[in-house]
């Protein structure tokens, strides 16, 4: 069992280190601007990743704006059941997240795509829509990026192979940017009230 603990962190600490991590503050800065537009932040993946996209989804309503009252307007796309198997049963699988975009999605909203391989037709999909309607489109990715790192206008892609540190890298980048927001965010509102005064 040591043998696997030890290995298992070796190979996060490598994903750790590489260049995707220079992209995260693209993605905090999308979120801060949606948040100060009360703008949407969508979220969607399969299997593991759709369980962190509700995980991140809690974490960017409530703990990314616990200390100003107010988090971002977030939501998992693979968090209703009742539509997943709808427009599943419907339309297909493929457009289980896209069909939902066109629905509620607006331009500036961001959309965040978790994906392993970056290839499930559901979440290409889904980055196509979002970025005809003209939301921010961001993937974190692992193995090689698949066609979901063409398609992202902020690809974070860790080249791991290996689908557990895969979705351990999701959770991190949005842990990382929802620990950023909640100090950023407070930093903004303290600063605004301080210039409010000085100007009065």
């Amino acid at each position: 069992m040591n043998s696997y603990i030890q290995n298992y962190t070796e190979r996060l600490k490598y994903a750790l280190d590489q260049e995707a991590m220079g992209l995260i503050p693209e993605l905090g800065e999308a979120l801060k601007n949606a948040w100060y537009q009360k703008g949407t932040v969508y979220i969607c993946g399969n299997g593991g990743s759709a369980g962190n996209a509700v995980h991140l989804a809690n974490d960017l309503i409530y703990g990314a704006g616990m200390r100003v009252g107010l988090g971002l307007r977030v939501e998992a796309l693979s968090a209703n059941p009742a539509v997943i198997t709808c427009l599943a049963n419907d339309l297909g699988y493929d457009e289980v997240y896209a069909q939902q975009l066109r629905v509620k999605g607006e331009t500036q909203d961001v959309l965040i795509v978790l994906s392993g391989s970056g290839n499930s037709p559901n979440v290409v999909k889904a980055l196509e829509v979002g970025n005809q309607l003209g939301m921010i489109t961001c993937a974190i990715l692992g193995f090689s990026g698949g066609r979901c790192k063409d398609l992202a206008q902020i690809p974070i892609h860790f080249p791991v192979n290996d689908m557990q540190i895969a979705e351990d890298l999701q959770l991190i980048v949005g842990h990382i940017c929802m620990q950023w927001l909640c100090e950023v965010l407070v930093q903004d509102e303290e600063s605004k009230s301080a210039n409010g005064r000085f100007i009065a």
